[in-house]
C-alpha cells in the first residue's frame, strides 16, 4: 500500500498466486499462534451492535458510488455472479445470478419480499419484474440508499419497491419471501442467532428465505487482520458448521444448500481486470495508495476462492418442507422468474412427481 514493493516481471496476481500455492502446499506453522489469538478474540472483534454496524458499513460502502461504477456490472451487483456457461460476460453472469435467486424464492403473485442488505437495489428491482410482487429493501449505506431510490423512481417502480436505511434487527411485519445476498458476512458470530431468529419472526408460515453468503471450507476461523482493518471492519466469513445450529434453533428448515465454488473467483477476476483498466480514474477519485490497497484486496480475494479457502453458500430456508417442489426441476426451466404458480399449488406439483 505504501508503494515500497516494485514488481519488474509479472504482476501482483502472479506473485501472490505463487505465495498461495506454497502456503497451501507446505502450511505455515508460524501463523498458527497469531491465528489462534485472533480466533479467541473474534467475539469481541465481531460484536456488531446497531451503531457499530452502521459505521462498519459506511467504511466500505460509502466511499463513493463512482468507485464501484468503475468495475461492477451495469446493475451494480457487488456479490458473486453465476456462470452457467463458459465465456459468459460479467453482465450475463450477474443476470443469471438474479434469475437463479428468483427461482429459489419461488415467487408467486402477491408476494411481499424483504431484501436484507439490498445494495444499490438491483436484485429488488429485478424481483419486481414478477407480476404482483412487491419488495422492501434494507441497507445501512446512505450512498446505496440514494441510488436505489433514484433507480426505482426512474423505472416507475416506486409503488412496488421501497428502500429504507434500517438495521434488520429493528424491522417488524411479515413477508412471504426473504432474501439476503452478501450481507451475512457483516453480521458477526455473536449475532448469528439474532439474525436467524429475526428471519424466522419476519417470515410467513409457508414462506421461503434465501441466504447467499461467502463461506469458509476449513471450519471456523478468524478474519484476516489486514482485511478487518482496511476493507471490512467487523466482518467474518462463516463456516457452515457455525451457521446451521442457529438455523435449527430459530425453527427454520434447511430445504436446499448449493455451493458456488469457483463462481466468485471468476467474478473477482472480472472486477480486478476492470478495476486495473480504470485505475487512473480510481486514483483521481482517491489516491495511489488506495489503488494499491484495492488491487491487493481484489487479488487476495480472488486467490482465496481459487485455492479453495473460500466458497459461496446459498441456503434455502422455510418453516415447512412443502414450501418448494420435491425436485430441483423448477430451478432450471426456461422462464427466468417463477410467477405463474401460486404457493398453494406446491402440493399438487409434488404429487405429480
Amino acid at each position: 500500500m505504501a508503494g515500497g514493493l516494485s514488481i519488474e516481471f509479472g504482476d501482483l496476481y502472479s506473485l501472490l498466486n505463487l505465495f498461495w500455492m506454497n502456503f497451501r502446499a507446505d502450511g505455515n506453522p508460524a501463523a498458527r499462534l497469531p491465528a489462534f489469538f485472533r480466533k479467541s478474540a473474534r467475539l469481541i472483534a465481531q460484536f456488531n451492535p446497531k451503531e457499530r454496524s452502521a459505521r462498519n458499513v459506511a467504511h466500505h460502502y460509502d466511499i463513493g458510488n463512482d468507485l464501484y461504477r468503475l468495475f461492477l456490472d451495469d446493475d451494480m451487483q457487488y456479490s458473486c455472479a453465476y456462470f452457467p456457461e463458459s465465456g459468459a460476460s460479467l453482465e450475463q453472469a450477474q443476470q443469471f445470478k438474479k434469475e437463479h435467486i428468483a427461482r429459489k424464492l419461488y415467487l408467486a403473485p402477491g408476494d411481499r419480499v424483504l431484501d436484507i442488505g439490498c445494495g444499490w437495489g438491483g436484485l429488488a428491482l429485478h424481483l419486481c419484474q414478477a407480476d404482483g410482487v412487491s419488495v422492501h429493501g434494507l441497507t445501512l449505506s446512505c450512498e446505496q440508499y440514494d441510488l436505489a431510490c433514484k433507480r426505482a423512481e426512474q423505472l416507475g417502480l416506486g409503488d412496488r419497491v421501497t428502500f429504507q436505511i434500517q438495521d434488520y434487527r429493528s424491522l417488524t411485519g411479515e413477508y412471504d419471501k426473504i432474501v439476503s445476498v452478501g450481507m451475512f458476512e457483516h453480521v458477526g458470530v455473536p449475532h448469528y442467532q439474532e439474525y436467524f431468529d429475526q428471519i424466522s419472526a419476519r417470515l410467513s408460515p409457508d414462506g421461503i428465505a434465501l441466504v447467499h453468503t461467502i463461506g469458509r471450507s476449513g471450519g471456523p476461523g478468524a478474519t484476516n487482520p489486514w482485511i478487518a482493518r482496511h476493507i471490512f471492519p467487523g466482518g467474518y466469513i462463516p463456516a457452515l458448521s457455525e451457521v446451521l445450529p442457529a438455523i435449527e434453533k430459530a425453527g427454520l428448515m434447511l430445504l436446499d444448500v448449493e455451493v458456488l465454488r469457483l463462481h466468485y473467483a471468476e467474478t473477482l477476476r472480472a472486477w480486478r481486470e476492470r478495476f486495473l483498466i480504470r485505475a487512473a480514474e480510481a486514483e483521481a477519485l482517491h489516491d495511489a495508495r488506495f489503488v494499491r490497497m484495492w488491487e491487493f484486496y481484489l487479488v487476495c480475494s480472488e486467490l482465496s476462492f481459487r485455492h479453495g479457502v473460500h466458497n459461496v453458500f446459498q441456503l434455502q430456508l422455510s418453516k415447512q418442507q412443502e414450501a418448494v417442489p420435491l425436485t430441483r426441476d423448477y430451478l432450471y426451466r426456461a422462464d427466468p422468474i417463477s410467477v405463474s404458480t401460486p404457493r398453494a399449488s406446491c402440493a399438487n406439483e409434488e404429487r405429480q412427481y
